[in-house]
């Protein structure tokens, strides 16, 4: 982590609060376990989950270390937005539950942001979080298909959101 700038750890943290956002939104079993944490809780399980790896990595697997890192990945949506694998999982789950207009419509998206987020980016800000959010959850159909997987990750990437969630403002990291 120390070579991480911290603007990627805050997006990253970002990504987690939009996942939970958008996982409660869909409910039933997409439903993320427990209360949304906060920005230090956050760091803290992150933390905890990059120390146990190192420590599997190190010292070898076991079953019960295995079990315990993959229940703080799930807690921290680890990879929730670039992993094909989790976006394709997350999708046929909530496409089980009935979907939710936010997962293909930018207005029902922007939805889950708060009032004071979407003020602080303004119109066009708002459409780059959705674009970007929306492109994120096209990663699933391309798995197949090595071209369509490079222009998700090109619209990605050309739609990398700001800073802007009311939890980093209110540390002042935004």
């Amino acid at each position: 982590m120390s070579g991480v700038p911290v603007s990627e750890l805050l997006r990253e943290y970002q990504g987690y609060v939009l996942a939970y956002r958008l996982r409660a939104a869909v409910g039933g079993r997409v439903a993320p376990g427990g209360e949304q944490l906060t920005l230090p809780e956050y760091a803290a399980t992150r933390n905890e989950r990059q120390d146990l790896a190192r420590s599997l990595i190190k010292h070898g697997l076991d079953a019960a270390r295995m079990h315990r890192l993959d229940g703080l990945s799930d807690t921290l949506m680890f990879g929730f937005w670039l992993n094909p694998a989790e976006v394709a999982a997350f999708l046929r789950a909530a496409i089980h539950e009935g979907s939710h207009p936010a997962l293909g419509r930018p207005d029902a998206f922007a939805a889950l942001l708060t009032a004071s987020e979407r003020a602080r980016l303004g119109h066009s800000g708002v459409q780059q979080v959705c674009a970007h959010h929306l492109a994120c959850l096209t990663l699933a159909a391309p798995m197949l298909d090595p071209d369509g997987l490079s222009r998700a990750w090109q619209r990605i990437e050309d739609t990398t959101p700001p800073l802007f969630l009311d939890e980093l403002v209110a540390t002042g990291a935004a």
